[in-house]
């Protein structure tokens, strides 16, 4: 079947009505046994050493993989990307660009929307049969999500596995969604679990493993996905272009905020973690986030992948014990 890569959540409703196989690049990248050296790889092409982990790892995922198709979504998301499509094309790669518009008019993204449409020859109504078949999976998603923080049978990276991969649906809707009906199964059968402390996880998905396992052996538990929850669409929208309209994370931080904001108090969160990556510009934005949110925050940057380190944890014990302090 056709193959085609995207460097982050595009419409996929888009991809799955075209009959093609989806593929998103982050996933291909975090997940392989040897991430590291795709990034090595990168930079002995002539990435340099200061550029985004996830930006080479990208490049190194598709020369990995083979995919020799892709969709680069060059606004409302990272500012390399459009030198990432201009060396891959180089390589021979197709690479086809999509925008999310600034402003989130309505119009604009509609009319990017039937850009990627036409390119892939689909019509809107194979687009919205799709997106039914796309929701009811998503809908079983959000279950885990809600089982997360209202009955508390789910861990911090339980909830942010499954998010995350309905962002391509693990390039086969039909087997994910298997997957996640086995999950739900197994989860409503657990004891509810009893970590003291509850947190926000916001930002891009940590490329650090082992941060979930950790914060529960000392007594937290993350209860919020930000961007990993947007992925999963939990907006209950009919119509396809209001609901990429909703989706947070292409655009201001402001929109992200509201979003962020509701779901702290909804899921009574003690403390937030914001994440940042290495050499990323939404790293200014913690500035506006500490701001505009009125419970603690701890910042950690990551750059790249890798078992999180002794001062990480050192730091996350202290935030810990601030928290535990403010009860």
């Amino acid at each position: 079947m056709r193959r085609v890569g995207f460097t982050t959540t595009i419409p996929l409703e888009v991809l799955i009505a075209a009959g093609v196989v989806p593929i998103d690049l982050n996933n291909v990248f975090i997940t392989h046994p040897n991430s590291p050296a795709l990034i090595e790889d990168a930079e002995l092409t002539g990435f340099p050493r200061n550029v985004c982990a996830w930006i080479k790892g990208i490049y190194g995922a598709v020369v990995a993989s083979g995919v020799t198709e892709m969709i680069a979504v060059t606004e409302g998301d990272c500012s390399y990307t459009k030198a990432l499509m201009e060396v891959l094309s180089l390589n021979g790669v197709r690479v086809h660009p999509f925008a999310y518009p600034a402003g989130r008019q309505s119009e604009a993204l509609r009319a990017e929307i039937e850009k990627l449409m036409a390119h892939f020859g689909v019509e809107w109504d194979q687009v919205n049969e799709a997106k039914k078949r796309l929701d009811r999976i998503r809908t079983k998603v959000h279950e885990i999500d809600r089982l997360t923080f209202e009955k508390d049978l789910v861990t911090g990276e339980e909830n942010h596995y499954f998010q995350v991969c309905t962002s391509d649906m693990n390039g086969d809707p039909d087997a994910f969604e298997a997957e996640v009906d086995a999950f739900l199964a197994e989860a409503a059968a657990r004891p509810a679990r009893k970590e003291r402390i509850r947190l926000a996880f916001v930002g891009v998905p940590p490329i650090i493993s082992g941060l979930y396992r950790f914060l529960e052996e000392v007594g937290a538990r993350v209860v919020f996905n930000e961007t990993q929850r947007q992925f999963s669409m939990p907006f209950g929208i009919d119509d396809l272009v209001e609901q990429y309209r909703e989706y947070s994370y292409p655009y201001d931080i402001f929109h992200r905020i509201e979003d962020i904001s509701r779901e702290i108090e909804a899921r009574r969160v003690d403390g937030v973690i914001h994440y940042v990556q290495s050499f990323c510009f939404r790293q200014i934005e913690d500035m506006v986030l500490r701001k505009s949110i009125g419970i603690p925050i701890l910042t950690l940057e990551g750059d790249k992948p890798g078992a999180i380190d002794a001062r990480t944890k050192i730091r996350l014990e202290g935030f810990l014990e601030l928290l535990e302090d403010r009860d």
